[in-house]
């Protein structure tokens, strides 16, 4: 039954992160670098703090530049603060329901607190596929 099928064991680790005090460039040049269009941010005891996204980015320059302001700042000057997350040991139904009600691509993985990982919709059919075959 696939409510056995847990997060933990389909979640991606390793992931690259950013720390809300990360100049803004340095972010923006780490999304393109590893072809990512977001990732997650962490205080330095690992907690989620929020996340940024290509969108923010874009939002942050477009607000500076109409401004005319210095381009600049940081990570946690535009990230996205409120952020859904889904635990750990929380099952591939749950995190699918999130994805289809909600529309999300992804979701970061949170144990104890501490941000341990992101499953996406992709990570989702992986684990479906993994099942059928071996029922």
């Amino acid at each position: 039954m696939l409510k056995s099928v847990k997060v933990q064991d389909y979640m991606t680790t390793g992931l690259v992160t950013f720390h809300p005090e990360t100049d803004l460039f340095e972010a923006i040049n780490s999304l393109l670098k590893f072809k990512i269009s977001g990732a997650p941010v962490t205080n330095h005891q690992g907690e989620l703090v929020g996340l940024l996204s290509e969108v923010d980015c874009l939002k942050a320059i477009l607000t500076q530049t109409y401004h005319e302001e210095e381009m600049g700042g940081c990570v946690g000057d535009c990230m996205t603060a409120e952020v859904e997350t889904i635990n750990y040991d929380a099952n591939i139904i749950a995190v699918a329901k999130i994805f289809i009600d909600k529309g999300r691509r992804r979701l970061p993985v949170i144990q104890d607190g501490k941000l341990v990982g992101q499953i996406s919709r992709s990570d989702v059919l992986r684990a479906v596929e993994e099942f059928a075959q071996h029922s």
